[in-house]
């Protein structure tokens, strides 16, 4: 007697459960420990009929249409079958009735309470009751006899009793059970079952046996059991036809025996191992439904019950297994005595052998799993009459197919995008894929009509806005999905077909598998398929990644899709930003993790949220920033009604990290769910879209923060090589931060190994650096912010600089008693720079800028105008090339971005809006002129006059009004930028009469004049020194601007002057 053991389902929350089938066998019907009666279609109806009949239900039986339920209200109830309409109490008990159970007619109900007492009543009038006292415990199971004459009884006392019914009294009693002082602390429910029809044996579950007791002799006949069977069993029922007997077991064992041979002809194990509570035959005798003490609802299928025994079964068997053979004989010869002659012994071995071919199947290695079937995300099961054909962020998809319409409602949550539809459903779509441009829906094929394919297209400005395709005969869509401009639908050929929005047919190509699902995102295309088949209860998915647009690519070849042990897939999609995502049938959500190689992170369990097992949420969207998972709440089930509109529920996102209960664990936790949850950042950049900048540098800035605490947390707990694998995740400025936390909390020697870290950063980002800038045709500069960002640079700068005394004291000695911001050029490439200082243009040698040998011990360091570059906050800026700078620029240095890659658009505005119309020359100088402005006003306070005489063009006539009236332009207008200050300032200038104009003017050329001598007489001076100051010529006439020293650019610097 093969059977199939189906997977199992939640049906109520956790606790006792009991089950029985309808008289048709049509209905499964479930009561549990949360109040709630079920009525199932099937094992795969994910919609049941709710009943609930109080705040625990105990017990239930059906008969002729009547449902009775043994409630926590100390009461047994009538309720209408399958309407579920209370009819009334049939008797009451002074605490809770434990077990009830109908006659073979129908027409009397029994019930045993913890009140010690039985009580037999009448259906059709139930004053008329029979009480049957004499145990002295609760009673924990009662049973008719099919003649309607005795009923027998189980009760916690231990003994088992039969009671002649009209005369209320006690026939016989056997002390079989173990004792117990209440329902919930006995060993087993000990459910009693006599045989229906002949009614001969009466069945007692007695520890890992069956006891059959005959019935009017009550003599113990026989025992049933099983090797296999180590734990008590709990409950027995036998098939319609009387001749197997099923037992299910606390350890989950279900074993079913023929007992005429007495042999074990079926056994099965719960998935799980938990307790069977509830056992019941289908009238047919084709079916076992069982339920157990956690809420699942399990169902044994192919059972064959039509033969008149297993051994005239197995007689016509010719195949016999040789461990088939010898397992019977070995396990049942004691059962056959009473079918064997003593002197026929010889033969007594053959009757096993072909018996035992149909005990069980020859291959015991692990089973097939049936394949999922394919479904639409976001929707519910295709045999509800009102169901969610789709449920995403932009709408809901309801379908409606009952006797009174069959029809289609769209609902926006939107109204701006388009606005409700009502469509009648008259192809009988089944699937449904809605977007913010179109409705697509497909309906499958039949013997005379194709599946076809419709899509309304309301975005379109045209007025035919609706299109529909036919399938190719004997093809039907198993899924479907819209993306940005596309449509797709996989259907059962294997094969993919795609159409633009407006229904022209594009690419087509085949599967690798059956198609589970799909989701579209964009330019994306998520695919998952069966690539194989799986075995114990696993399914064997694959998963594909296209990227529709200029650059069309798979991203994801097909590689296994990973669910929890046993699971399936209940929802696939796109997060709102745009990363794949899924969740499995165990409350699993797994995104997709760009930076690791396309691998899919865990970032939430659903089930965690749950407060009973039978409960599920419903997901509908994913949404990244903010970190939400939005779902629906269901209860008992695992989907939600269509009417009324279910609520939407909010979960947050936690990675499984260990020990998240730590202060530790919690900080990681953080961390990585915001690296990962911000990674579509880079994915959006990358694929041309506009990203929200400011939210990318304040995850950037809240990641680093949680850094530096883990660092402090580390320090405290004398973690200094812990210390050091966090500084490596930080950015060179927060390790910069680190090491001055190191050195106040006086571990030095982990500043040391900071510092060596902040040096290795320090050269990734030199070696970087020229990659980006060679992408740019304009030499870029970086602007950084002012306030308290520069001062922490000026502050890493002075850290690092102590972090080298033991390379260069000399260096950083003088750098000291110069008292001013480090600025430095880089060598890069051999691009030329555009000079703001002079037109002239010399070969050059790079210096540091810090205590270079040529110079003499007071003199002021010479700054570099571009240094004002540095304190600026808006973005870096390009520099337009002049014309005039033509000269010997073969090894001229280039300035190398601490930023991202900067636009160009801000600066060269700029200078369009100060160059005068005038001839090619004068403007080219004027552009020059206008761009140094800009730089002067945003530098710092000069360091002396000399610097101001030797490093600064003539200014002109704007420049000194700018600098006298700067103050007043700031306090009308505080929060302007600082181009904003120059525009600002240049329109003040323009409303200037002429003559204010031609005097400022005259001011700046009398200026002009000074600085033209002097630095006639610096460049003499300078000449006469030789080759040994011809670095310091090289500054003073660059026009490279300095950027604050990293470690190893101060230590390349100084050796290259050096040499």
């Amino acid at each position: 007697m093969p059977c199939e053991r189906k997977p199992m389902r939640y049906g109520h929350s956790e606790g006792h459960t009991d089950v029985c089938f309808d008289d048709t066998g049509k209905y499964i019907v479930t009561c549990g420990s949360d109040g709630d009666v079920r009525i199932w279609e099937s094992l795969d109806d994910d919609d049941p009929k709710s009943i609930n009949v109080g705040e625990k239900a105990y017990s239930l039986a059906l008969k002729n249409g009547k449902l009775v339920t043994a409630a926590s209200n100390n009461t047994v109830q009538i309720h209408t079958f399958p309407e579920g309409d209370p009819d009334g109490i049939l008797t009451r008990f002074t605490t809770n009735a434990t077990h009830v159970t109908y006659n073979s007619s129908g027409s009397r109900v029994a019930a045993g309470s913890s009140d010690f007492m039985v009580k037999v009543v009448e259906m059709s009038d139930s004053s008329q009751q029979k009480t049957l006292r004499g145990h002295s415990a609760p009673v924990l199971s009662v049973t008719f006899d099919p003649k309607d004459e005795f009923l027998a009884s189980a009760s916690c006392d231990g003994s088992v009793a039969v009671w002649k019914i009209e005369e209320q009294t006690q026939v016989t009693s056997w002390p079989l059970l173990q004792k117990s002082n209440d329902v919930i602390n006995a060993k087993s429910l000990c459910r009693l079952a006599w045989q229906p029809k002949a009614a001969k044996l009466l069945a007692v579950p007695v520890e890992t046996t069956v006891q059959l007791y005959q019935r009017d002799s009550w003599a113990h006949v026989s025992t049933l059991s099983d090797d296999l069977g180590t734990q008590a069993i709990n409950v027995v029922a036998w098939s319609p036809c009387g001749k197997f007997l099923a037992a299910g077991s606390i350890g989950g064992l279900l074993t079913v025996w023929d007992v005429e041979s007495k042999l074990c002809v079926e056994r099965q194990t719960h998935e799980k191992g938990y307790t069977v509570c509830g056992l019941a035959w289908h009238p047919s005798g084709g079916q076992i439904a069982y339920t157990d003490t956690e809420g699942c609802l399990g169902v044994l299928d192919g059972l064959s019950s039509s033969s008149s025994s297993s051994s005239t079964a197995a007689a016509k068997s010719t195949k016999v297994s040789l461990w088939s053979y010898m397992e019977a004989s070995l396990s049942h010869t004691n059962g056959l005595d009473k079918f064997v002659d003593d002197d026929d012994a010889g033969s007594a071995i053959v009757p096993p052998a072909a018996v035992a071919a149909p005990l069980r199947p020859v291959y015991d290695g692990p089973m097939p799993t049936p394949p999922q079937k394919a479904f639409q995300p976001g929707s519910t099961p295709a045999h509800l009459m009102h169901r969610f054909m789709m449920w995403n962020s932009v709408g809901i998809v309801r379908g409606y197919n009952d006797d009174q319409d069959n029809a289609i409602d769209v609902e926006f949550h939107d109204t701006a995008v388009h606005h409700a539809m009502h469509l009648t459903n008259s192809l009988g779509h089944t699937v449904a894929d809605l977007s913010q441009e179109a409705v697509l829906l497909a309906c499958p094929g039949t013997d005379e009509l194709a599946s076809k394919l419709q899509c309304l297209h309301f975005s379109s400005w045209d007025t035919n806005k609706e299109w529909m395709v036919d399938l190719p005969k004997g093809e039907d869509v198993r899924a479907l999905c819209l993306g940005q401009g596309w449509a797709a639908a996989a259907t059962s050929a294997l094969m993919l077909r795609l159409f633009s929005i407006g229904g022209v047919q594009r690419e087509l190509f085949s599967l690798p598998g059956p198609v589970v699902c799909m989701a579209g995102h964009g330019e994306q295309l998520l695919i998952v398929y069966h690539r194989g088949t799986g075995f114990d209860g696993e399914q064997a998915l694959g998963v594909q990644l296209l990227q529709f647009g200029h650059k069309r690519r798979q991203v994801i070849h097909g590689e296994p899709l990973p669910l929890s042990r046993k699971s399936h897939l209940s929802w696939l999609g796109f997060t709102a930003e745009g990363t794949p995502c899924f969740i499995d049938s165990e409350g699993v959500v797994r995104l997709l993790n760009r930076s690791l190689g396309n691998m899919w992170t865990p970032v939430c369990n659903t089930r965690d949220n749950c407060k009973g097992k039978s409960d599920h949420y419903w997901v509908v969207g994913v949404h990244e920033n903010p970190q939400q998972l939005r779902c629906i709440p269901c209860k008992g089930s695992r989907y939600p009604p269509t009417l009324p509109r279910p609520a939407v529920a909010v979960l947050p996102f936690k990675l499984p990290l260990c020990q998240t209960t730590t202060e530790k664990g919690q900080m990681e936790e953080q961390y990585w769910r915001s690296v990962l949850l911000h990674n579509h950042y880079g994915f959006l950049s990358s694929s041309g879209y506009e990203i929200d900048e400011e939210g990318q540098s304040q995850a950037q800035k809240e990641q680093q923060e949680l850094l530096m605490k883990m660092f402090a947390l580390s320090c405290k707990l004398e973690r200094e090589f812990r210390c050091v694998e966090l500084a490596e995740l930080m950015t060179q400025n927060v390790v910069t931060l680190a090491i001055r936390y190191a050195s106040r909390s006086r571990r030095m020697a982990l500043a040391q190994r900071l510092s060596d870290l902040a040096l290795e950063k320090a050269n990734q980002l030199q070696g970087e650096e020229p990659q980006d800038e060679e992408e740019e045709e304009p030499l870029q500069y970086t602007r950084r912010n002012t306030g308290s960002h520069r001062q922490a640079q000026e502050e890493e700068v002075d850290e690092e600089e102590g972090q080298d005394e033991h390379m260069d004291e000399g260096d950083v000695a003088e750098s000291k008693r110069q008292g001013k911001s480090r600025e430095s050029l880089s060598i890069s490439s051999p691009t030329p720079p555009i000079s703001c200082m002079s037109k002239q243009s010399t070969s050059f040698t790079v210096s540091s800028g810090l205590g270079r040998p040529g110079l003499a011990g007071g003199q002021h360091r010479v700054t570099n105008v571009l240094d004002s570059m540095m304190s600026s906050s808006r973005k870096p800026t390009a520099l337009l090339s002049s014309s005039g700078s033509t000269g010997k620029l073969n090894k001229t240095p280039v300035l190398k971005p601490l930023a991202p890659r900067p636009k160009t658009k801000t600066q060269s505005t700029l200078l369009h809006m100060n160059a005068p119309k005038a001839a090619n020359k004068k403007a080219a100088e004027e552009r020059e002129l206008a761009v140094c402005s800009l730089k002067q006003t945003e530098a710092p306070p000069p360091a002396s006059p000399a610097e101001n005489v030797e490093n600064k063009k003539p200014k002109t006539g704007f420049q000194l009004w700018l600098e006298e009236n700067r103050r007043i332009i700031l306090a009308d207008n505080p929060d302007l930028e600082e181009t904003d200050v120059i525009k600002e300032a240049m329109g003040r200038f323009r409303t200037l009469s002429a003559d204010d104009r031609l005097s400022w003017t005259e001011r700046a050329k009398g200026q002009s004049g000074d600085v033209a001598d002097m630095k006639k007489r610096k460049r003499g001076e300078e000449e006469s020194r030789g080759d040994e100051n011809g670095q310091s010529d090289a500054d003073e006439t660059s026009a490279k601007k300095k950027k604050p020293l990293d470690t190893s650019a101060k230590l390349s610097a100084f050796a290259f002057n050096k040499n």
